[in-house]
């Protein structure tokens, strides 16, 4: 597998990620049935998807770019559907975060 497979993994790991956590809150402590099984069937697809993307991209850029990115991108999902907008703090954090996961992958080197 390829450098590009790797991050066609990860792009699939973030978005079911997404998916798991952003809905996360309609399953209502798991006592909605249907909500519930999706979080679970995309919770457990984006761990197989993340898994064949530790084969190829190291361990610890995966899990940053995809805590990083899922974080982010929960928090917008947080802003349009549930109305949850964060506050100043928040927003600086989400924008350190960001720019965390640039670094890392461009600047950071594994040997």
């Amino acid at each position: 597998m390829t450098n590009f497979s790797g991050y066609i993994y990860l792009i699939l790991t973030i978005i079911l990620g997404i998916a798991s956590n952003g809905f996360l809150k309609s399953t209502n402590g798991f006592t909605n049935l249907i909500p519930t099984i999706f979080c679970i069937i995309t919770i457990i697809m984006a761990i197989f998807c993340m898994a064949k993307a530790m084969n190829i991209i190291p361990v610890g850029f995966t899990y940053a770019t995809y805590g990083g990115l899922t974080i982010t991108a929960v928090t917008l999902f947080g802003v349009f559907k549930y109305n949850q907008v964060p506050n100043f703090y928040g927003v600086i954090g989400i924008v350190l975060i960001i720019v965390g996961v640039i670094l890392l992958n461009t600047l950071g080197k594994t040997t």
